[in-house]
């Protein structure tokens, strides 16, 4: 019995074994299963971050550019949602008649040389009085009507102006930084006279502009061009004037015209001044400003640009005492947003051309009060194709 039973409890001692002995097996197969997963997974991982350290393929450089094309777009978007601001700028240009700092040899009594000689050869004597119009605007534009020379060969006409180079100085120091020289008394002194004065202007720093030269500028980051013709029929070839104002205009300039035209001692305008005006803003003029009737001749808006036919005299040393002395300083302001030209506007500052009604002292002199009005309402009586009412505030046209 006693064998029996050890030989049965080895037995089941046996079958314990076998047990055990599986159990552990499968915990090792497991583990072994367990640590090959792991191991793996380490490999694969290991192959990913290597693959990131290689140099860049094709593809990744095609990926790159894509994302650097994002990159660029992104500030566009920006752009869209927070837009640049619009930059607003405005040009103020004052314009006046015609300027004859000088005399004819002729004349006797208080001429301008005598007078400038009674105060003590004072240049800054003549413009004094409009000085804080000009020295506030960005630019001053004059028509000069006579020359800085001391040739003494003369044209054989009934009037010859000239003045000393000296009396340039008077530009200066009014304040006037461009003047027109396309008129009929630019060559009383022959061609010597002629380059004499644009001689004398360039060295005393004085834009000029007329004929054959034309003067551009930058006002603000804005260009200007000017042109200045003697506008008599037998003077203008039109397609060279169309040409002129086609080129100026493709650069980018507002274009500004000067006619010498019309007839001496008349309020209104002939039909070839008309003509003249309205043929330049067709081919793109922005602004046309008219002397040499001596007289004021009324304003005109055409196509929303405006056409001044005669500021009539301003410094005028071509007479001791004219019986018309009314005359103006046109202002013009030309409204810009960004770099489009958006508005322009006119106003009128009602002046004489002497400080004193009974002679000519050649100091123009603004006028208030009733003087000022009779000046502005006789402009807007001789202006019936203005549109508005001319004073001395603006008034602007769209474009």
């Amino acid at each position: 019995m006693a064998n029996k039973r050890t030989t049965n409890l080895t037995g089941r001692q046996q079958k314990r074994l076998k047990h055990f002995f599986f159990v552990i097996l499968f915990v090792l197969l497991l583990g072994i299963i367990s640590s090959v997963i792991f191991i793996a997974s380490n490999l694969i991982e290991s192959k990913g971050s290597k693959h990131t350290s290689t140099p860049i393929t094709a593809k990744q450089d095609i990926k790159n550019e894509d994302s650097s094309k994002k990159n660029i777009s992104t500030p566009k978007k920006e752009n869209i949602s927070n837009p640049k601001p619009d930059t607003h700028t405005e040009v103020l240009i004052s314009s006046v008649g015609d300027c004859t700092i000088g005399s004819d040899s002729k004349f006797s009594g208080e001429t301008l040389p005598v007078v400038l000689a009674n105060k003590g050869m004072d240049y800054s004597y003549f413009f004094k009085n409009v000085a804080t119009y000009f020295k506030n605007d960005d630019l001053t534009v004059a028509n000069l009507e006579t020359t800085f020379t001391n040739a003494t060969n003369k044209m054989p006409k009934a009037f010859n102006f000239k003045a000393p180079p000296s009396y340039s100085k008077a530009l200066t120091l009014g304040s006037i930084e461009a003047v027109n020289i396309a008129n009929n008394h630019i060559y009383d002194y022959n061609k010597k006279g002629f380059d004499d004065t644009k001689e004398t202007l360039k060295n005393e720093g004085v834009n000029f502009f007329g004929e054959g030269t034309i003067w551009k500028t930058t006002i603000k980051n804005k260009k200007f061009a000017f042109l200045g013709y003697r506008g008599w029929e037998e003077n203008i070839n039109f397609e060279k004037l169309k040409n002129e104002i086609v080129k100026l205009k493709n650069e980018g300039n507002i274009v500004i015209i000067n006619f010498h035209w019309g007839m001496e001692r008349q309020n209104y305008p002939i039909e070839f001044q008309k003509k003249l005006a309205k043929f330049s803003i067709d081919n793109g003029a922005d602004l046309i400003i008219g002397h040499h009737p001596h007289v004021l001749q009324g304003i005109e808006t055409y196509k929303g640009k405006y056409i001044c036919y005669s500021l009539g005299n301003f410094c005028f040393g071509g007479n001791t005492n004219p019986k018309d002395k009314d005359t103006i300083i046109l202002q013009t302001q030309f409204k810009f947003k960004n770099d489009k030209l958006i508005e322009t506007g006119i106003k009128a500052i009602p002046c004489r051309i002497s400080s004193v009604n009974y002679k000519n002292d050649y100091c123009p002199t603004p006028l208030k009060g009733d003087s000022g009005a009779r000046i502005l309402q006789r402009l807007n009586k001789i202006s019936p194709r203005a549109g508005f009412n001319i004073s001395e505030e603006f008034h602007f046209e769209k474009h």
